[in-house]
């Protein structure tokens, strides 16, 4: 969340031949990613910056009352029926349940929250629990640079947990971009079943002053051959938004300021 905003021998001679013009025969072109599956990069993308929105503000709405409210408590942020609620809260001594102190619900307007405390603590032991173990475990395992990153959790569809590692955006109108990571983990957020470094180095990217009038943003990437879920956070977390092109080692992409990706050209 944004305190800053307010806060991996040949048998036969004829055998070697085969070896060295097979490849040639079967070498095929590259193919863009397909349609679904860019839309589901823009759907995860959408859905990391609603969570890290949600989380931003139910923070501010909790603190208004008390700065020092959640200190030591882990937050966790879920979309049921179309709003976000986030918890405040910490595993118990067994780790068996995570005991939710506050909750704030969002309203009619997405950046308002209704916080209520949780007298006396609710023990969870569905969603909140598997996220918050997932995180801790995350956590654990990411070694970023010396600087303030944010987490959030998004369930799958096939009932496992993703958890994103990337920078907090420390000064205003600059924007970070990379030194992040997701993670796979089991539905009940105690096995990391698969760790994918989104971005290597952190770029930070400040908002263009308006006279420049910059037509998008752009960036190189060589970590896989299609933009990533933060790649579309990137985007939609910019005030004004701009959109993004995104070069991998064979294809040209631009994300638009809705998250949506298009297909802009073949490199090779």
């Amino acid at each position: 969340m944004k305190f800053t905003k307010h806060l991996p021998a040949v048998a036969c001679s004829s055998a070697l031949f085969l070896a060295f013009t097979a490849p040639a025969a079967y070498t095929q072109k590259p193919t863009p990613p397909s349609s679904e599956e860019l839309a589901a990069i823009t759907e995860r993308g959408i859905l990391l910056n609603e969570y890290d929105q949600a989380a931003w503000h139910a923070s501010d709405a909790v603190q208004t009352a008390n700065p020092k409210t959640i200190d030591g408590q882990r937050w966790i942020a879920k979309k049921e029926n179309g709003k976000w609620t986030v918890v405040f809260g910490k595993l118990n001594a067994e780790k068996t349940a995570f005991e939710i102190h506050y909750e704030a619900i969002q309203q009619s307007k997405p950046q308002e929250f209704a916080v209520h405390e949780v007298t006396p603590p609710r023990p969870d032991k569905d969603f909140f629990l598997h996220a918050s173990k997932a995180v801790d475990l995350a956590l654990a395992d990411f070694h970023g640079e010396k600087r303030p990153y944010n987490y959030a959790v998004l369930p799958t569809p096939l009932d496992q947990l993703f958890v994103y590692i990337y920078p907090v955006q420390t000064k205003a109108r600059v924007y970070p971009l990379g030194g992040d990571v997701r993670y796979l983990f089991s539905s009940d957020g105690g096995k990391i079943l698969e760790k994918h470094q989104l971005h290597k180095t952190i770029i930070e990217n400040p908002t263009p002053d308006k006279a420049k009038k910059l037509a998008a943003g752009f960036h190189t990437h060589v970590l896989s051959g299609s933009p990533e879920d933060t790649d579309v956070f990137h985007v939609l977390t910019q005030d004004p938004r701009m959109p993004e092109i995104v070069a991998t080692p064979h294809f040209v992409f631009k994300i638009l300021v809705d998250g949506a990706i298009t297909v802009e050209k073949t490199r090779n």
